[in-house]
C-alpha cells in the first residue's frame, strides 16, 4: 500500500513536471510567434514608412519642379520685357536724336534766312536807295503776293480733291442704284413668268 501511494506520488509530480514544461514550450511558443508577427508588423510599418516618405519626396520635387518651371516662365517674361523697354529705348534715344539734329537744321535754316533777309535788305538800299521801312514795305507786299499765290494754288488743289471725291460718291451711289433696280426688275420678271396651275394654287 505504501509502494502504491508513493508511486501515486512519484507520478503525480511526474505529470506536473510534464505539465510545466508543456506550458513552458506553450509559452515560448507564443511568444516566438507574437515576436514574429511584431518583426512583420515592423517590416510592414518601415515599408509603409519608405513608400510615405517616397511619396512625400515625389510630390515635393514635382511641385520643385512646377515652381522652377513658373520661375523659368517669369524669367522669360522679364526678359522678354527688358528686351521690349530696351527696343523702345532705342527707339526714343533715335527719335530724341533726329529731333535733336532737326531742331539744330532748323535754328541753322532760321540763321541762314535772317542773314539773306538782311543781305537783301542791303543789296535793296544800296540799289533803290530806300530806307530800311520802305524795303521793308517792299518785302511784305512780295511775301504777300507769294502767299495768294500758294493759297490760290491750295484751293484750286482743294476744289479739285472735292470734286473727284464728289465724283466717285456719285458712281457709287448710280451704280448701287443700278444694282437694286436690276435685282427688283428681275425679281418682278420672275414673279410675272411664272404661272400657277389652278385657282386652288393661286388661293395659297
Amino acid at each position: 500500500m505504501l509502494l502504491g501511494l508513493a508511486g501515486g506520488i512519484v507520478f503525480e509530480k511526474i505529470r506536473t513536471v510534464m505539465s510545466l514544461r508543456s506550458a513552458e514550450e506553450t509559452a515560448k511558443m507564443i511568444l516566438q510567434e507574437a515576436e514574429r508577427e511584431a518583426e512583420a508588423k515592423k517590416r510592414e510599418s518601415i515599408l509603409e514608412a519608405k513608400e510615405e516618405a517616397l511619396r512625400v519626396k515625389n510630390d515635393l520635387e514635382r511641385e520643385i519642379r512646377d515652381r522652377r518651371n513658373d520661375i523659368q516662365r517669369l524669367e522669360k517674361r522679364i526678359l522678354q520685357k527688358e528686351e521690349n523697354i530696351d527696343r523702345k529705348m532705342e527707339t526714343l534715344e533715335k527719335k530724341e536724336d533726329n529731333l535733336s539734329r532737326k531742331e539744330t537744321e532748323v535754328e541753322r535754316l532760321k540763321i541762314e534766312l535772317r542773314e539773306l533777309q538782311q543781305k537783301e535788305r542791303e543789296e535793296l538800299e544800296k540799289i533803290s536807295g530806300l530806307t530800311v521801312d520802305q524795303a521793308k514795305d517792299i518785302l511784305l507786299s512780295e511775301l504777300e503776293k507769294e502767299l495768294s499765290q500758294e493759297m490760290a494754288v491750295r484751293v484750286k488743289d482743294y476744289e479739285t480733291k472735292i470734286k473727284e471725291e464728289a465724283d466717285k460718291k456719285a458712281r457709287d451711289i448710280l451704280s448701287t442704284a443700278i444694282q437694286r433696280y436690276a435685282a427688283d426688275h428681275v425679281a418682278e420678271t420672275t414673279v410675272s413668268v411664272v404661272a400657277l396651275p389652278n385657282d386652288e394654287m393661286k388661293g395659297r
